[in-house]
């Protein structure tokens, strides 16, 4: 008989103490390796901070989801409010101006169809105990590769502005210079679903996996829905990087410019390139060249 869920982790003193030990462990390492944008201890108050709030956000979660999966209407905003929180946390990983909100665009373009289908095609019944955990996961992916999307893009414009200079230079439009530097970077937001996917029964047996046999589901059919979640995570997270760096290389999704007092980049960053292309040009063309000696 496959062992039950009580007996994976027991809930008792030692588990707590044992989850103290190795957030601060996870802390003391940041502070102390200095794991952080500006080697100091902002990843430690982080990674506290994450593990309370986990932990805080389980208990009432738990005490909750009985409830909740039994309503509809409850089920359809519990849905909606990981939805927000995805979005919230995604646009202020990825800006702290007022684009953040956008990030709403690549979540929902990777996670509302593959829902919708799982739903239209009776896969996946109404049921909260069902559609919650499976929602929850698919939003979760679209999160992650949304963030590392985001993230790398912009940085990559930002450290290689020059590039996109050069290639407006050469005739390209901005959105085609911004896409040649930024998409090749953004792309690497798909590398944590591939290794993933690619190791799956090989490295990690994933929690849906492991779940469905603890709730004493057949291996097989276990494995079904395995294969299905990380085909359909691997869908949305393609989707989602797509969507983040059209919304970047448009400049809908951009970072205050440095120095400007909180002023959106969108307002100034286009405008100081054209200007700085334009001034160059100009001076190529009205350069005087030097007249030849005339023949005496």
């Amino acid at each position: 008989m496959l062992a039950s869920g009580a007996s994976l982790l027991p809930v008792n003193p030692t588990l707590g103490v044992l989850l103290a030990v190795l957030l601060m462990a996870a802390a003391g390492t940041a502070a102390l390796f200095r794991l952080a944008p500006d080697s100091g201890s902002g990843r430690s108050r982080q990674i506290v901070t994450a593990g309370l709030r986990a932990g805080l956000q389980l208990a009432v979660v738990s005490a909750l989801i009985t409830w909740v999966i039994h309503h509809a209407a409850a089920t359809v905003a519990f849905v909606l409010l990981m939805f927000a929180v995805a979005v919230r946390t995604a646009g202020r990983r990825i800006t702290t101006d007022g684009t953040w909100w956008k990030t709403a665009a690549p979540i929902a373009a990777g996670v509302v169809p593959v829902v919708g289908a799982l739903l239209l095609t009776g896969l996946v019944p109404v049921k909260g105990i069902v559609l919650i955990p499976i929602t929850g996961i698919l939003i979760g992916g679209a999160l992650t590769a949304t963030v590392l999307a985001g993230r790398r893009a912009l940085d990559e414009l930002e450290l290689r502005h020059g590039e996109v200079e050069a290639g407006m230079a050469l005739g390209l439009l901005d959105q085609e210079a911004r896409l040649e530097v930024a998409r090749p970077a953004a792309s690497d937001a798909l590398l944590p679903g591939l290794d993933q996917t690619r190791t799956v029964g090989l490295v990690t047996l994933p929690g849906a996996f492991v779940g469905m046999l603890l709730g004493g589901a057949d291996p097989l059919e276990a494995g079904a829905v395995q294969l299905f979640v990380l085909i359909a995570l691997i869908a949305i997270q393609a989707v989602a990087v797509a969507v983040t760096v059209e919304l970047v290389t448009r400049d809908q999704l951009h970072r205050p410019a440095r120095g400007s007092g909180g002023t959106p980049a969108s307002t100034t960053t286009a405008t100081v390139r054209r200007d700085r292309l334009g001034a160059s040009v100009k001076a190529v063309l009205t350069r005087r060249r030097p007249r030849p000696p005339s023949p005496r």
